[in-house]
């Protein structure tokens, strides 16, 4: 509503992300290596249920003659429900492991190709939601991610996915600030976790400079002090990489200054979403709800 009737202006943003628990347990994913053996002891089990009912079938046609029989043993139809559910599973992580090598470039022909790692996971409750380290250790979750401008410390874009870290989060999230604040962001202030080369690129905009972002992005993590410490003298080598003018340009004072705003603005409002009565027991199921 704010947005709406022009009270606030998004100029400088920050983001940051965090982990909220999926409507699902842990204990109910199981990894791809798992899912193969899974799979071939529960047709090693399918397979001596069968042979066994078919040796008490012929028994009891011998002593009582034909009857009906095709009932499924309560056993077996329990470990063919469970190799249906895996099969279904084993497809959906090759899927994913399809998609994530189209991603990272590689050919259609060896995208096709690709396999899932044996630690990929699926969950049996939320297929959607994936493990990741949260601040408690591991949840069955997703990562929401959250944008708050500096004045009234609203949210102006905001998202959930299922990746576990920030790196390919920020162009998504510049474009859901404009989709859904209806401006685009003139300053980005974010934390090594959304740092690369590649997201420093989409920032400078070079063949559009009109949707150019100015960013604050920190490129790791600073040892104790280290923030307190000059800009080392003189130019940039000719071959910097765009993370290493981003380093200089935060060892400024202005960049310094700019940049420390970033945990005053965004860090209150995703601390008080953890903590508040409403989201302590919160739990998502499925993404798209």
């Amino acid at each position: 509503m704010a947005l709406e009737v022009g009270a606030v202006k998004v100029g400088r943003v920050a983001l940051d992300g965090t982990k909220i628990k999926a409507n699902a347990s842990k204990h109910k994913a199981m990894s791809y290596g798992r899912m193969e053996e899974k799979q071939q002891q529960l047709k090693e089990e399918v397979k001596q249920l069968l042979e066994q009912a078919e040796a008490a079938d012929e028994e009891e046609d011998r002593r009582h003659g034909k009857q009906r029989g095709d009932e499924l043993p309560e056993e077996l139809r329990r470990r063919e429900t469970r190799l249906a559910k895996i099969k279904v599973a084993k497809k959906v992580v090759e899927q994913r492991a399809r998609e994530k090598a189209a991603a990272e470039g590689k050919s259609a022909a060896e995208a096709k190709q690709a396999k899932p790692e044996e630690k990929d996971q699926y969950n049996f409750t939320d297929p959607e939601s994936r493990i990741m380290k949260g601040a408690d250790g591991f949840v069955q979750g997703y990562h929401a991610q959250a944008a708050v401008e500096p004045e009234m410390w609203l949210i102006v874009g905001q998202s959930v996915t299922e990746a576990s870290n920030d790196k390919k989060q920020l162009e998504p999230m510049v474009e859901a600030i404009e989709e859904q604040s209806g401006q685009r962001p003139e300053e980005v202030l974010a934390d090594n976790g959304y740092c690369s080369e590649e997201n420093l690129a989409y920032l400078e905009s070079a063949e559009h400079p009109e949707s150019k972002v100015e960013g604050f992005i920190a490129t790791g993590k600073q040892k104790h002090g280290e923030h307190r410490l000059p800009c080392k003298p003189g130019p940039l080598p000719k071959d910097a990489t765009r993370v290493d003018r981003m380093k200089g340009k935060l060892q400024t004072k202005v960049g310094k200054a700019i940049y420390a705003a970033r945990k005053c603005i965004v860090e209150p409002v995703s601390g008080r979403s953890n903590r508040h009565v409403v989201f302590a027991n919160f739990c998502y199921a499925e993404k798209k709800r």
